[in-house]
């Protein structure tokens, strides 16, 4: 493993942990030093003891490296065992089931890593295959995709297929529900992509009978295959949204569209009650990550505890399912929205 490589695996673990402060930017930092310097250069001032001399490199991070050289893991096998996202024994009977992720997100949007490095790390976690669903242009502070920046990444996830089959990148976007219940890309565009995540990301606070007939409208789309974090709460900061769930699901049902099951710590949306009314009501669901990085990835357990918890069939989780197996049901549902 190179000192690149050893850095790279502290932040990745960081983030699964959900560490912000300190020191994992100052692992980001000490990362973005490393990466700069000829690797002879890095190797030399390990060995005379003066990586610290250098602005943004301090004691842990030169311990990374110096280790990275020596064949050494011990920091890193410390932070792999204190980093661990937890998980139940219910809950894992889930995540030994999925086969994908199929919301996440690059650098593309709004992600912190690129496409290559959420599919490597995908592959390190048995994933089968993922969907890249970056943001549509309508939330611009994430670095929406247009239209031609979309069908660029469709290139590029294809050159990517290439090289790391037999796993699969699933071309897909998380594209915005607008106000009236339109989305944030056309007809056109979103046939084009392999699935299709759909959210509501702005007037979060509009009324229930404004809001209702606006997420029917998207989940009742052909071109919709999953409903993103329905509530679009964040715990402890922004309430859920108020709509009227039974005639939402309802239709999720009837143009057989799944409900997301968000594994973020902040949003774990749906809340308790409503993911229970609707495994009652019959609908499909996904346990999906909304992963912004490579350590992100591994949230998927927290999905599949509540998933535990509520009850949800296992066999109604979309990504449990093979690969042409997924694509069929997407096929089923296009067909029926």
């Amino acid at each position: 493993m190179t000192p690149v490589e050893a850095l790279e695996q502290v932040v990745h673990y960081l983030d699964r942990a959900r560490d912000t402060g300190f020191k994992a930017k100052a692992f980001v930092r000490a990362l973005d030093v490393v990466r700069s310097l000829p690797a002879d250069e890095v190797a030399q001032r390990a060995a005379a003891g003066t990586l610290t001399e250098l602005d943004g490199i301090g004691s842990s991070s030169a311990t990374v490296v110096a280790e990275a050289l020596a064949g050494e893991t011990t920091y890193l096998d410390r932070m792999e065992s204190t980093t661990r996202v937890p998980i139940t024994e219910g809950g894992a009977v889930y995540r030994n089931a999925l086969r994908g992720d199929l919301h996440l997100h690059s650098r593309w949007s709004d992600g912190g890593a690129t496409i290559e490095a959420m599919a490597r790390t995908a592959m390190a976690l048995g994933h089968e295959y993922m969907v890249l669903t970056d943001h549509s242009p309508r939330l611009t502070v994430a670095h929406g995709l247009s239209a031609d920046r979309l069908a660029e990444q469709v290139g590029v996830v294809a050159e990517l297929n290439e090289r790391f089959a037999p796993f699969r990148i699933l071309s897909g976007i998380e594209v915005d529900i607008l106000e009236d219940g339109n989305l944030d890309h056309g007809p056109e565009v979103l046939s084009q992509l392999d699935l299709v995540v759909a959210s509501v990301h702005n007037k979060l606070r509009m009324p229930s009978a404004e809001m209702t007939p606006r997420m029917i409208a998207a989940v009742s789309s052909p071109h919709v295959d999953i409903l993103g974090h329905c509530t679009g709460r964040l715990i402890g900061k922004r309430d859920p949204s108020e709509f009227d769930a039974e005639a939402v699901f309802s239709a999720c049902v009837q143009h057989h569209t799944a409900v997301e099951i968000n594994c973020r710590p902040e949003r774990l949306d749906p809340p308790m009650a409503l993911l229970k009314m609707a495994i009652d009501m019959g609908c499909w669901f996904s346990i999906d990550s909304d992963a912004h990085s490579t350590g992100q990835l591994e949230w998927q357990p927290l999905g599949c505890d509540r998933a535990a918890e509520a009850g949800v069939p296992l066999e109604r989780v979309i990504n449990t399912l093979p690969l042409p197996a997924l694509l069929r049901w997407r096929d089923e549902s296009r067909a029926v929205g």
